[in-house]
């Protein structure tokens, strides 16, 4: 082990002594190398003696570890590391409508989700955007008033936009699409906020009518292809089109470490690929109108081939520029086992998530993600069950769809919307219980451990974390009114073990035991409820 001495120590041994360390350090002493000449000006003080320059050192280094963009956590890269600490992203946000919706005060927004202890948004960049009544939604921001639409393409002086307006010259780039792109990203910096950019949608039929992709809607003559051919490399001239504009995006946010990128949101949509039935029960002819709650889609491998290339525009303008940000695939709904991930994405997020979408790709070493929920009423009971299930199967990320944050509700205070989903400040306050809940844990070093539940007579689901040493987490459902217990395995040893209750963050029952060899039988305190039992060893 090298030793560095604090006494007298000068910028240039101390590279000297890291180049004798190992290959880890080469950041490091880059990181130096940049610091050189501000730490030559700053240790020529008369003030700053013996130790003053390693001290200082030392001080800058923590800076910029604590300065990077969101990573994967080193030790356990199921979860993230941000300013320097390991944390999981949990939020619950408006329909991704704040940036090209000139009448949506995200300012308001930010400072809502930063308030309310919740520390992801997602934001769609322009690609794609939706015409007002879509999917049910009565304020949707993603569906702003044509005449307050703003993309990061400018308008032309040729009339004819689908929606109203002129149609987009996608060879002019719109600059203050980008001030509002950039200040948005300041304030969700300000607020502790990351933000997923999401590049690309489906169009779900409709919604290429209005795309300024589309011919119709531009003066840059793109071809005229088949709809579902767009997101796919078969799109013609549209391709190169598609790529400046995510060269650009990337460009712009580089300077920012708050945020990660996301492809396509659904891309199963336009494109895919039906490969299991989830309810051999489901009537055949609900299957015809409502498949998708009843089927396993994933996207199309023509589909995926052109994800992979979008991936590769993001890795290959990044190498030009000083900060690198992570990548995120959309898989599908529910559950899938992923097969030939791609080495350039770190995030693999899912909608409707089951906790089996963690199980089945845990393997994979990356953050597994459940980064839309809905289409399940509007009950603050429903999602929080659902985010406590996936968190607590080891994934890292959760962000619920929140219909209560409109135009004019930027609060999220409306719980009189119209739409097939959730939202209230209620739920948020769950979702930020388990938020705090999961970063008072052991994150460098908590695991999935199945064998830790035995048996659990009367519990509808139950989902376990360890840290393999002293901290065991059980989560679970109690469907029986009657009383329900745990069997647990647990190494001999001192405890204490905390119920408490999900929904109102309470202590409901502690117990003080030791534990030699055998079954440990705890009781479920609390029937119908979904509770967590935390176990520390002493």
């Amino acid at each position: 082990m090298t030793v560095i001495s604090n006494r007298n120590t000068s910028p240039q041994k101390l590279k000297a002594t890291l180049g004798n360390t190992q290959p880890a350090q080469k950041n490091l002493r880059n990181f130096v190398g940049k610091l050189q000449p501000g730490l030559d000006e700053l240790t020529s003080q008369t003030a700053i003696r013996n130790g003053g320059k390693l001290l200082l050192f030392l001080l800058l280094v923590a800076s910029s570890l604590s300065a990077q963009p969101l990573r994967l956590l080193p030790q356990n890269p199921h979860y993230f590391q941000f300013k320097g600490k390991p944390t999981v992203l949990v939020g619950s946000g408006e329909h991704y409508g704040a940036v090209i919706n000139q009448d949506f005060d995200y300012k308001t927004y930010l400072q809502t989700l930063g308030r309310d202890g919740l520390n992801i948004t997602r934001v769609f960049t322009g690609a794609y955007f939706e015409k007002q009544g879509a999917f049910g939604i009565a304020k949707n921001t993603l569906a702003p008033s044509p005449d307050r639409l703003i993309l990061p393409w400018s308008r032309s002086t040729q009339p004819g936009f689908a929606l109203g307006g002129n149609k987009f010259d996608l060879n002019r780039w719109n600059d203050a699409y980008f001030t509002r792109l950039k200040d948005f990203m300041r304030e969700a910096e300000r607020n502790n906020v990351v933000v997923e950019i999401t590049l690309f949608s489906s169009y779900y039929g409709a919604g290429w009518a209005h795309s300024p992709f589309n011919r119709d809607n531009n003066i840059s003559y793109t071809d005229d292809i088949n709809p579902l051919d767009v997101n796919t490399p078969n799109n013609g001239n549209i391709l190169a089109f598609q790529e400046e504009y995510v060269r650009k995006i990337v460009r712009e946010l580089n300077g920012f470490d708050n945020l990660y990128y996301e492809i396509q949101n659904e891309p199963w949509a336009d494109l895919k690929d039906t490969v299991l039935t989830l309810n051999e029960y489901f009537p055949a002819e609900d299957m015809k109108t409502g498949q998708w709650r009843a089927a396993l889609e994933v996207v199309a491998q023509r589909a995926n081939d052109w994800q992979r290339r979008v991936a590769e525009w993001i890795t290959e303008e990044e190498a030009k520029l000083p900060k690198k940000h992570l990548i995120s695939q959309n898989i599908g709904n529910f559950r899938y086992p992923i097969t030939d991930p791609d080495p350039n994405v770190s995030i693999f997020n899912f909608h409707y998530a089951h906790p089996e979408a963690v199980t089945m790709n845990y393997h994979l070493n990356k953050v597994i993600g459940f980064n839309e929920t809905g289409f399940a009423g509007s009950n603050d009971h429903t999602y929080r069950r659902q985010a406590w299930r996936f968190m607590l199967a080891g994934g890292g990320l959760f962000n619920h769809l929140d219909y209560s944050f409109s135009v004019g509700a930027e609060q999220g205070q409306d719980t009189a919307y119209q739409a097939p989903g959730g939202g209230s400040p209620r739920l948020r306050q769950h979702f930020a219980l388990l938020k705090q809940f999961l970063e008072s844990l052991d994150l460098p070093r908590l695991r999935p451990d199945a064998s830790l539940v035995k048996a659990a007579p009367g519990l509808m689901h139950t989902q376990t974390l360890t840290n393999q040493t002293n901290q065991f987490i059980v989560y679970a459902e109690s469907v029986s009114p009657r009383t329900t217990e745990l069997v647990l395995t647990l190494p001999r040893g001192t405890y204490t073990a905390q119920w408490m209750d999900t929904a109102t963050g309470q202590i409901e029952q502690v117990e003080n035991f030791t534990h030699g060899h055998g079954e440990k039988r705890v009781t479920f305190p609390k029937p119908l409820a979904d509770m967590v039992l935390r176990i520390q060893k002493q």
